[in-house]
């Protein structure tokens, strides 16, 4: 129960930080550690700052060096893979997991490559290409894009093409906001989306209510995270929650539509518990 307490109160702390606050893997050990009730984070932590200290015993002169440095200390020296065999199983996008077993999805490995170049004070980050997680390494005015699914293969620009035709058909073409980067709160995100969207996809709300809570506490201010809540919550007949979770998406949502909605749900769900 303490360390079930503890973690609770890491989450919501890092609700309330500003993004660059953020370390990145601890929080998604503590989002892991929700799914896997009463292990110790110790031996995780430990493993998490070996990998952290492994890309500086690799030279990092240039941004060439240091995506070797990652890719090294990531797949070589730790063995990790890109699960392409078991791929929707939800113990990929569970950190404590995907350090058990080496492989994940891409953006649990991205996590770990983000963790590891901030450890060694570089500039690594995830980007917000839509469908396939992946991480840029910047030194200079040079840029590199990596893939952590595919061993931490280099993309240039006509690979990006091809991946982004690939994901969303042959008439997709590769835009400049797809190469932006990504905070860690909006990667933590897009972890725990993997896990609500099997959840749904597997017909099990209450899970995608349990998946949605941990998204909110870390990103209190997203009303379309709210108003999620909300819908499913009312799909179970969780009336409170779900009212609750509306007269959020009230406060802060910034679209009229989407806090039209939301006074709507509200006031049918006042009629339902009255």
């Amino acid at each position: 129960m303490e360390r079930d307490s503890e973690i609770a109160n890491y989450l919501k702390r890092v609700g309330r930080m500003p993004d660059a606050e953020i370390d990145i893997a601890e929080t998604a050990l503590a989002l892991a550690a929700l799914d896997v009730p009463g292990v110790s984070l110790g031996p995780y932590r430990e493993h998490l700052a070996m990998l952290g200290a492994a890309p500086g015993s690799r030279p990092a002169a240039n941004a060439v060096d240091q995506a070797e440095a990652l890719r090294w200390a990531i797949h070589d020296r730790f063995g990790y893979e890109g699960d392409a065999l078991t791929y929707d199983d939800p113990e990929n996008a569970n950190l404590m997991r995907v350090i058990d077993r080496r492989k994940g999805l891409p953006v649990a490995l991205g996590i770990l490559y983000i963790h590891a170049g901030r450890c060694q004070g570089w500039r690594v980050a995830g980007l917000v290409f839509p469908g396939h997680f992946l991480v840029s390494v910047t030194v200079g005015r040079d840029r590199l894009v990596l893939d952590p699914f595919a061993g931490g293969r280099r993309l240039d620009a006509e690979a990006l093409r091809a991946l982004v035709k690939k994901i969303m058909g042959e008439g997709a073409a590769l835009r400049p906001e797809y190469t932006a980067s990504a905070g860690s709160r909006n990667v933590l995100l897009r972890l725990q989306n993997n896990l609500k969207s099997r959840a749904l996809t597997a017909h099990k709300p209450q899970r995608a209510v349990e998946v949605l809570k941990s998204m909110v506490t870390i990103a209190p201010e997203e009303a379309t995270l709210w108003h999620e809540l909300g819908n499913v919550e009312a799909e179970l007949g969780q009336l409170q929650g779900a009212r609750q979770a509306f007269e959020a998406v009230v406060r802060l949502a910034p679209a009229a539509a989407l806090r039209e909605d939301a006074l709507r749900q509200i006031d049918v769900l006042r009629r339902r518990l009255n």
